[in-house]
């Protein structure tokens, strides 16, 4: 199988940025919020959002299921207050769940968590339950940064965050570190905020004794991690200075990285540096880069056709990037399809 781990509802109906619009406009006069059932969207509606898109690249490009949560922008755990997020994660990940019931051979879901600047982290606990007890969500989407750009929370090794580990390592659900919209006018959203958040995850695990705590947590980092792989001697001697294990040690039993890389260097850079078991396939198609490399014809985000190419994999080292890590990590997600008899 080929499996894609990082998979976002960027196509959804129009109906739900409308209905976001309103819910943004009322946090100036609250008696104007609208209702979760003011949104109406039917099932033919979500059918035709994902054939016409998602569906119909992953048959072209040849993968077979997504790890499929909201779109990231779209979480903006700045805006408002925990209700407000709270709302908003509950609709976006129903809509996600009714997307997997309605194509079940390709798509499971992933959670939005409701953060809110400021708001301890522990509330999010009863949306990450529901999620997986009643959605049979299979990781969830952890954002360090909830301020949108202003990195007002602490690192993710504080111990606030704490009780969301807990429940991640009772479910042995990983989480993959993604944050949303950028409203600092420093940091563009996808082509800085999510690199600087992803090479910053990073280094706040280097600097921690995280995994002595929870030696069985797992993070993905995405977008094949950031300036991790360029950088990685830069990594390695930042821990060496700061007495550390080497990364094998102190990191890489609980780190992971994606493939969301969107040009051959970068994935062979990604596969000559980081240990294959370390390395999930994955796209985020109608994600960020959605054009056509004029150098090659084909589009940046199909990021299967680099690992195809990549002259530093064997074949077993490609099945494990497409599909055994994913399984591996994403323990839920092997028991699901283990009962479908796949």
């Amino acid at each position: 199988m080929i499996i894609d781990v990082h998979g976002h509802y960027t196509t959804a109906p129009a109906a739900l940025g409308l209905w976001r619009d309103l819910q943004i406009a009322a946090l100036k006069d609250p008696s104007r919020a609208p209702s979760p059932a003011d949104l109406k969207i039917s099932d033919d509606a979500l059918r035709e959002s994902i054939e016409t898109n998602q569906l119909k690249l992953m048959k072209q490009r040849g993968s077979d299921l997504t790890i499929f949560s909201p779109r990231a922008s779209f979480m903006a755990h700045h805006i408002g207050d925990f209700q407000t997020s709270s709302t908003w994660a509950a609709i976006c990940n129903e809509l996600c769940f009714r997307v997997s019931e309605l194509f079940p051979d390709h798509f499971i879901p992933a959670a939005m968590l409701p953060q809110s600047p400021g708001v301890d982290p522990a509330t999010c606990l009863p949306e990450l339950v529901k999620c997986v007890e009643q959605f049979g969500n299979v990781g969830l989407n952890l954002n360090p940064d909830p301020s949108g750009g202003h990195w007002t929370s602490p690192p993710l090794s504080d111990r606030s965050w704490y009780p969301v580990y807990e429940k991640m390592v009772e479910y042995d659900l990983p989480a993959m570190i993604h944050v949303s919209t950028s409203c600092n006018s420093c940091f563009h959203t996808t082509g800085a905020h999510y690199l600087n958040a992803d090479t910053t995850a990073f280094m706040q695990c280097l600097t921690s004794d995280l995994f002595k705590d929870f030696p069985t947590l797992k993070f993905l980092i995405p977008h094949g991690g950031g300036a991790v792989p360029y950088h990685w001697g830069r990594f390695r001697g930042l821990a060496q200075e700061l007495k550390k294990p080497l990364l094998s040690e102190h990191l890489l039993n609980n780190i992971y990285f994606d493939t969301c890389v969107y040009h051959q260097p970068g994935i062979d850079l990604l596969t000559k540096v980081i240990p294959v078991k370390n390395i999930l396939f994955a796209s985020e198609m109608i994600g960020a880069v959605r054009g056509i490399d004029p150098e090659t014809g084909h589009y940046y985000d199909d990021t299967k056709r680099y690992i195809a190419a990549t002259a530093n994999l064997t074949d077993d080292e490609r099945f494990q990037i497409y599909e055994g890590n994913a399984r591996r990590v994403f323990s839920r997600l092997d028991t699901a399809l283990k009962a479908k008899g796949r």
